[in-house]
This record gives structure tokens, sequence and C-alpha cells, in this order.
């Protein structure tokens, strides 16, 4: 390779491309002469036997580009961040020392800015965490928001006040002494690796929300609650993280009896396009990314344009949720 290696990073909200333009942007990579190799950064996709409802490649649609941290854990493991961090950040050295570019794809804006800025993650205490998840699991996350936010009211504002996940684990954090949780993307973020291209995918929310609706649809006929019944004879509902990612959770409900099918799929529409809403929250924030529609845009010209140091990086303000 006659430059330094690159970290390409497509970020963007669910059901906006990015897995297609991930494979378009390998492909673009090789026919210029640089090979690629793609690095998963969406926490559901991390987990074997999650596929209908994360809408992960299979084997064969991977076009013979490597792919790495898929299929990484088990459901009834834990997917931490701080873990993730290391796991991604080592793949990625690992495909740089190899002569290749990454491409970084996924929508979980804490995965991704993880590798991508360089930013540390505050301590962790088992004995404390425990405490807080018995209350959280007595009391609901309800107090323990409340207690966030009147110990550290900036991390809160960024909490989602239903997330007994990240409630818990912000005040972990503030147990320890700390000051605050500290785990959101920095005000002034600094890159890690400083040869870095972000790329964004982005549908207007007018024409996005039915085109996620459907998806949504598509994953029940396609046997997401048979998906579901084989994953928690492998211990779903045990998992910390895995029995609660969208879909999963309600098509459990369903097995369970406790919703309908219909009351499922409408369920987890209304959840996917609230959470459509804080990806895009989130992603906006980036510095210098490249926003485009995955379905129409010129990859190799991008390619081309990012190369020669003119990569565009409009305001996507226009697009907000």
């Amino acid at each position: 390779m006659s430059r330094p290696p690159r970290l390409w990073a497509v970020v963007g909200a669910t059901g906006t491309g990015k897995t297609g333009l991930s494979l378009a942007l390998a492909e673009a990579l090789t026919a210029r002469g640089t090979a690629a190799e793609i690095v998963n950064a969406d926490a559901m996709q991390l987990y074997r036997g999650m596929d209908i409802g994360t809408a992960k490649l299979r084997d064969d649609e991977r076009r013979g580009i490597p792919h790495h941290l898929f299929d990484a854990l088990e459901v009834t493991d834990e997917a931490a961040v701080a873990w993730y961090q290391d796991a991604a950040r080592d793949v990625v050295r690992r495909i740089h020392a190899r002569g290749a570019d990454a491409v970084l794809v996924g929508g979980s804006g804490l995965y991704v800015s993880s590798v991508v800025f360089d930013f540390a993650f505050p301590p962790r205490d088992a004995a404390v965490r425990a405490e807080l998840e018995a209350e959280l699991e007595r009391l609901g996350p309800g107090m323990l928001f409340a207690r966030l936010q009147e110990q550290d009211p900036v991390t809160a504002a960024r909490v989602d006040p239903k997330n007994g996940r990240r409630i818990v684990r912000a005040l972990e954090v503030l147990a320890q002494g700390e000051d605050t949780h500290g785990a959101a993307l920095p005000d002034e973020p600094v890159l890690w690796h400083e040869a870095t291209t972000a790329v964004g995918t982005r549908i207007e929310r007018a024409e996005l929300v039915p085109m996620l609706d459907a998806r949504v649809e598509g994953m029940w006929r396609d046997g997401l609650v048979a998906e579901a019944a084989a994953l928690r004879e492998r211990g779903l509902e045990d998992g910390v993280t895995a029995r609660r990612a969208i879909g999963y959770a309600q098509a459990l409900g369903q097995l369970r009896g406790e919703l309908t099918e219909s009351e499922a799929i409408a369920q987890t529409q209304a959840l996917t396009r609230r959470y459509a809403r804080r990806q895009v929250s989130w992603f906006r924030r980036y510095r210098d990314v490249a926003w485009v529609d995955s379905r129409s845009v010129d990859t190799a010209a991008l390619v081309e344009r990012t190369l020669v140091g003119a990569t565009q990086a409009p305001d996507p303000g226009s697009h907000d949720s």
C-alpha cells in the first residue's frame, strides 16, 4: 500500500443501507488496489444465532470479503462496550498490519464511537453493580433514573429513562467516586486513528418509517419467532443484553403468551422508529461525515474523492428526525 491504511466508518440509522454500502465500499477499494475487510459495530450482530432480527448477512452474501466480530458472543454473554472497544481495535490493527483498509459498519453509536474516537471507559465494580441491578429489578428504572438526575444531570440527559442497564452503569461509576459516567461521545472528540473517514447513510424520515415498518413485518414472516424460540433453548432469556434486543424481546413476549403477534409487531415497529431517531441524533454530532443515500451513491467516486483529500461533508441538519 502506497498510503497509510485507513479506517472507514459506515454509520447511520437502522434500515438506511449501511451493510450494502460497506460491501460496495470494500469492493471499490479492492478495485483501486487496496484490500478491505469489514468489522462489525452493531451490538446485536455480535451474537451467534441472532440473524433475522438483526438483518445479519449470511456467509454466502459477504462477496468473499473478510468479516470480523460477527457471531462473536453467545446470547448468554453480556455485550460490554469496553470489551468491544479492545476487541475491535485489535481487529483493526491486524487488518492494517496486513496492508488492508478496515471498514467499520454499524449503527450502535457508542460502539462505533468507542473505536473511532480516543476516549476511555470508567472502571467497573461487580459488587456495586449487583446491588444496583437488584434495585432495578425491585424498583424499576424510574427511581434509579431520578437518582441519576440528581447526582449527574449531564449524563442523565444522555440516557434513555427506560434503559435500566445504562442507568445502572452510570450509577455504578458514580458510586466509585468518578465525577461523571463519561461513556458518551466527547464534546471535542479526537480521532483514535488519524486516517479515518466517516460515511453516513440517510433516508428522509417520511420515506424511512414505512420502510422500517415493512422490515419488521418481513422479520416475522421470515421466522423471527422461531429463531427466538431456538435461542431461548440456548439461554436467550437469561442473557443480560441479548434478551432486550428490539424484536427479540417482543418475540419472547409472544412466545410466553404476553403479546399477540400483532401486538409484538406493532411494539417492535414503534421501538425501531424510536431507535432510528436516537441514531440520527447521535451520528449527526460527528464532524466531517460524508452523508449519502446508499441507494444511489457512486461508491467508487466517493472513495476517489476521499483518497485525494476532497471528501465532502454536507450538513445533515435538514434530515433531522
